[in-house]
């Protein structure tokens, strides 16, 4: 009891540390590029975390998170241009718009698995790109979305709304996964991600769960491109639509581990600064993108389930055991009495 107890109060002291570190961040790094590379991890954090919500919990891989990052981006960019409206407003409500669009997509897609799942979910990618490029009245193609830029800050510190924006986001998605990985629900979505037709078996509305999952993951997915559109202030499709934003969450949650709820965020902890490192370094060539892939080659060799369950392992290895409940009870009884002889 009390190495569980004591074990609690350094679990609640680091997360506090953790929390003061991330909300005073901004003032910590003064420099405007340092708070740039911050807001781009926060962004990736929630990402991952969004997408680890169906990837991590149901075991179905998808590539097509990029389409719904994309579509949030541009339902935020055509309502502030076309509309007028509020763009913050407008990131929170592009979030029910791809949750909406989430729900006949998840339904069709969901009907396949596999390689099958992974194959639908790259077209969906293409044919959204596709169709933000060509519905050049609405989008204006390839020519680029213009946003208005965010009044009353100046060069040094307009990161700091956004990496905010992302941060509230992130802590949500993060609450949301914690209470699915200790409901009902998150118990159903695991038992699919360890054997499907053993979960409908035993009960499990397998085709509900995994499209709630899928519903969700796409919801938050919407608002980050919606927060990033605004923080960009210009949207391209060839970027927003691009495979690479949905490959990065799945590297980022393999990469920290897809079973642990802090692995998503640690592994962008990891990949984005970096990246980041490597291209300041090594930009003018491609070694940049050499060395992250080294790197990340390096860790899935050595680590294959991520790093946090690597870790977890590591101390179980060298803790000593816990000692069994014949034992246990033994120690606590009292030696027994020796017994007189009847006279």
């Amino acid at each position: 009891m009390q190495n569980a107890s004591r074990r609690r109060v350094l679990i609640g002291l680091a997360a506090g540390v953790v929390v003061i570190l991330a909300v005073t961040y901004p003032w910590i790094a003064t420099n405007p590029y340092y708070r740039f590379v911050g807001t781009m991890t926060v962004m990736s954090m929630a990402l991952a975390m969004s997408w680890n919500i169906m990837g991590g919990f149901t075991g179905y891989v998808s590539l097509g998170h990029s389409a719904f990052f994309g579509l949030g981006a541009y339902f935020t960019g055509i309502t502030v241009t076309r509309l007028d409206m509020p763009p913050f407003g407008m990131a929170v409500a592009a979030g029910l718009f791809v949750a909406v669009l989430a729900v006949p997509i998840g339904y069709l897609a969901l009907r396949t698995r596999n390689a099958s799942f992974v194959i639908v979910t790259i077209a969906l990618v293409y044919i959204t790109g596709l169709l933000a490029q060509a519905w050049r009245g609405l989008t204006r193609g390839t020519a680029g979305l213009s946003l208005p830029r965010l009044e009353g800050f100046g060069r040094d510190d307009i990161h700091i709304p956004f990496y905010f924006a992302f941060l509230i986001l992130l802590a949500i998605v993060f609450l949301v996964t914690w209470w699915i990985s200790r409901s009902r629900f998150g118990m159903g979505l695991i038992a699919i991600r360890e054997d499907e037709d053993k979960a409908e078996m035993l009960g499990v509305n397998t085709d509900i769960y995994k499209l709630t999952a899928f519903v969700a993951s796409a919801a938050f997915v919407g608002i980050a491109g919606g927060v990033y559109a605004y923080w960009y202030s210009y949207l391209d499709p060839t970027f927003v639509f691009d495979v690479g934003i949905g490959l990065n969450m799945i590297l980022m949650s393999l990469l920290g581990g897809i079973r642990s709820i802090f692995g998503p965020m640690l592994g962008a902890l990891i990949i984005v600064p970096s990246s980041e490192y490597f291209l300041a370094q090594y930009g003018g060539s491609q070694f940049h993108l050499m060395a992250t892939g080294l790197l990340l080659a390096i860790v899935v060799i050595v680590m294959p389930q991520g790093i946090i369950p690597a870790v977890e392992s590591i101390i179980k290895r060298f803790r000593a055991p816990a000692p069994s409940i014949r034992e246990s009870a033994s120690e606590s009884s009292p030696p027994p009495q020796p017994t007189k002889a009847a006279s």
